[in-house]
């Protein structure tokens, strides 16, 4: 059975092309636009991984983060950001010491989404 993932990033784009990529690697997606939808999402159904951005309306990537790891111990995070201008600081490492498996910066090519993607999933 295919790993599902559940990505949550407030860009449709991004989100569109991360659910496209995951879908043809043989990955079931599925999608939320805000934190806030995200966590219902996440309390309605069972998922094997999260992919979340940082900078996000309604909830922040960071606080998506902390609750997951509280009330999901057992889903994988991906935390994904390009940054914010009026914050410079490095919100993906603060990601993995709140609990995030792996992160990335985006943009994002598709192999550098698989390849960790698979690492955590094995």
């Amino acid at each position: 059975m295919a790993p599902r993932v559940l990505v949550i990033d407030d860009d449709g784009q991004v989100r569109s092309m991360l659910c496209e990529m995951l879908r043809h690697a043989g990955y079931e997606a599925l999608d939320a636009d805000n934190g806030k939808s995200g966590l219902e999402m996440l309390r309605r159904d069972v998922y094997d991984v999260l992919i979340t951005d940082i900078f996000m309306p309604e909830k922040e990537g960071i606080e998506i983060i902390m609750e997951v790891r509280r009330d999901f111990p057992s889903i994988k995070i991906l935390a994904v950001s390009g940054g914010s201008p009026r914050m410079p600081a490095d919100f993906l490492t603060t990601a993995k010491m709140v609990g995030a498996h792996k992160t990335l910066h985006k943009p994002i090519l598709q192999r550098d989404l698989l390849s960790p993607l698979d690492e955590i999933c094995a």
